[in-house]
């Protein structure tokens, strides 16, 4: 039986690995300030973890439990970057009813004192539709966005797209006409910024639009509480930071979230508990990295949504070949657009141009990867956590930003804090060749990685003891734990 004096967050991420993984992290950390956690998954997400990572892994102590909750979709969905819009049409209808029946059971277990009554839901920014559930039960909520600040900025004047006429789009020749080359001047601590770097769901000729609309409806929804979770640190961002100050003065930066979780929860939770990847690691990428040169291997990896076309994979294929340096390769079961055989790279003149420089996996634990010493540049999708855990570990980048907001990520990677180099969208392999040698061995590439080690001790100095994040962190822990004070659960 618990303390019922004990504060119990219920932590939800929107279902998708980038989404996962940092919220969870942030659960991990409150729970080493006292809190007992409910992290809750989609059935489908659960079922994955299982599958992939063994019933243990949403298992850990008494009071870091795991709950499920049904996104509505069928099973046969396989929640892909193209089911997205399917699932934001779902969630906010069958999801919301869902996580209402589970807070209904907590609130019944914390009666019978088997858990602390809930005292606060830390929701994922783009689940702000659970605000209706804790508006019912008169529980104070809070949002962690996963995205960049420089993104968050992006998002925050979405509304402003459209009063501007920028949104949507007047037809579909504006998509290459030059037309997203126009510079947006009016986005504060954003000079030089174009409508071609703002989060990618701009582009589109319809106003119902379905990702635009609910990620302006999250925003939205966001705005009402003044308070926002951020997964970056003050010195990465500031001036992107002082301009969303402006619309949320309780700002609560603590990242990033993976050097902060490393540095502060291991001796609470161990590493191996309560992981939550949906796909399988190939762990034996860590004995072949170890027979490997320091600095010498080229990690490719583009995340957990990124999809791309045999031609695309092909050409990145023999980019990194014809390069003659090591590689990393991960390439998902799901990478490839149209699906069929992979072979068309894993051909038999490929492996024979690769021979023992390169290894092809279908996933692998990311943060161990970049920390290995034989690591020597990455080349990313730019996706946040990505971009943040290759800072953390002082790893340059070759950016190959797909959708979102990973555009917005390589132009400030790229121009404003000089840790990577970007390769066009229309990707060919003599590019490819080109980068990766600049970043292994040419003078650019040396200033890359120079860069990348001094922002490395910059976030190393932001979530030790005292540094900026960790500050903000047990700020958030006080703020969550005042908010609960005198709050009582009741039922709708």
């Amino acid at each position: 039986m618990e303390s019922p004096n004990r504060p119990h967050a219920v932590c939800i991420p929107l279902p998708a690995q980038g989404h996962i993984n940092p919220m969870l992290k942030l659960a991990k950390l409150l729970h080493s300030k006292g809190f007992y956690i409910t992290f809750v998954h989609t059935e489908f997400n659960y079922n994955r973890v299982v599958k992939s990572r063994g019933p243990d892994s949403v298992h850990g102590p008494n009071d870091f439990g795991f709950e499920t909750v049904s996104d509505g979709l069928p099973s046969t969905n396989q929640r892909r970057i193209i089911d997205l819009p399917d699932l934001c049409v779902s969630m906010p209808i069958h999801l919301l009813q869902s996580f209402r029946g589970l807070i209904t059971k907590l609130n019944a277990n914390s009666s019978s004192n088997i858990i602390p009554p809930v005292s606060c839901i830390v929701s994922d920014g783009v689940m702000s539709f659970t605000m209706a559930v804790a508006e019912e039960f008169g529980i104070p909520e809070i949002f962690l966005f996963t995205p960049s600040a420089c993104a968050m900025l992006g998002y925050l004047h979405f509304d402003e797209l459209i009063e501007r006429g920028y949104f949507p789009l007047k037809d579909e020749s504006c998509l290459s006409n030059g037309y997203l080359d126009t510079e947006i001047d009016w986005i504060p601590a954003m000079p030089g910024i174009q409508l071609k770097h703002l989060p990618t769901f701009i582009r589109t000729t319809d106003k119902n639009d379905i990702m635009f609309n609910y990620n302006l409806e999250s925003i939205q929804n966001a705005l009402k509480t003044k308070t926002l979770i951020l997964n970056t640190f003050d010195e990465l961002e500031q001036q992107v930071l002082d301009a969303i100050k402006i619309k949320f003065p309780s700002l609560y930066t603590i990242g990033p979230l993976s050097l902060l979780h490393q540095q502060h929860c291991q001796a609470n939770l161990a590493k191996s508990e309560n992981e939550s990847n949906l796909w399988e690691e190939d762990m034996s990428c860590l004995e072949w990295l170890d027979k490997k040169a320091p600095k010498s291997v080229v990690y490719v990896n583009y995340g957990s949504f990124v999809i791309m076309t045999h031609e695309q994979l092909s050409e990145f294929a023999w980019g990194l070949a014809n390069s003659n340096y090591t590689f990393l390769w991960v390439i998902r079961p799901d990478l490839v657009l149209d699906g069929g055989d992979d072979m068309i790279i894993i051909s038999k003149d490929f492996m024979e141009k690769i021979g023992d420089r390169g290894m092809l996996v279908g996933w692998c634990p990311q943060e161990e990867i970049l920390r290995h010493p034989s690591v020597g540049g990455f080349l990313t999708h730019c996706g946040w956590n990505s971009v943040l855990e290759s800072i953390c570990e002082g790893v340059p980048m070759i950016c190959w930003p797909f959708f979102a907001d990973q555009q917005l990520n390589c132009v400030y990677l790229c121009r404003e804090w000089g840790i990577g180099l970007e390769i066009d969208s229309d990707v060919r392999r003599e590019k490819v060749e080109r980068l990766v040698k600049e970043l292994m061995e040419g003078e650019k590439g040396n200033v890359t990685r120079e860069k990348a080690f001094e922002w490395k001790e910059r976030a190393e100095n932001a979530t030790k003891n005292g540094g900026s994040s960790y500050i903000n962190l047990d700020l958030l822990v006080m703020h969550l734990k005042q908010e609960s004070v005198g709050k009582n659960i009741s039922k709708p």
